[in-house]
């Protein structure tokens, strides 16, 4: 019996297929990847005349917008109750309750969360209250 020898073929690694994989998974990272957002509210003060004072080194800014979204020194609030307000306000205080508390609240924002943010600041026992306003005439 003769058998006929095999010829022996080269050995080859198909890179498309390779290729194709790497390629959805790049678009599959891209499409769920999650970008940081800034942070910052936008509010339109509402106006006042008067002199600007002199700023302290060191305060707590409780921002409010027009939706009722509080901030403290530029970190969002996760909800406008008033034990998460307090909380955040002691953080950032460390319990110095001599600090200035400055409410920046939007012109548009309804009464009740600007009235939410001084109880809490009298509550924790905080005398240098103030609101800010811009100059009236002025569209900073």
């Amino acid at each position: 019996m003769k058998f006929k020898r095999q010829v022996d073929e080269d050995v080859s690694v198909n890179l498309t297929p390779l290729i194709d994989v790497v390629f959805l998974l790049l678009i599959f990272f891209m499409v769920s990847t999650t970008f940081t957002k800034e942070s910052h509210l936008e509010i339109e003060l509402p106006e006042a005349s008067g002199e600007k004072s002199a700023s302290n080194v060191k305060e707590i800014e409780l921002i409010i917008s027009h939706k009722g979204e509080f901030s403290i020194n530029e970190r969002p609030l996760v909800n406008n109750k008033e034990d998460t307000i307090k909380k955040a306000v002691m953080k950032i205080s460390g319990g110095d309750k001599k600090l200035p508390f400055v409410i920046t609240a939007d012109a548009k924002t309804p009464h009740e969360y600007v009235v939410r943010a001084m109880d809490v600041a009298g509550k924790l026992g905080f005398v240098h209250l103030s609101i800010t306003t811009q100059r009236s005439g002025s569209s900073e």
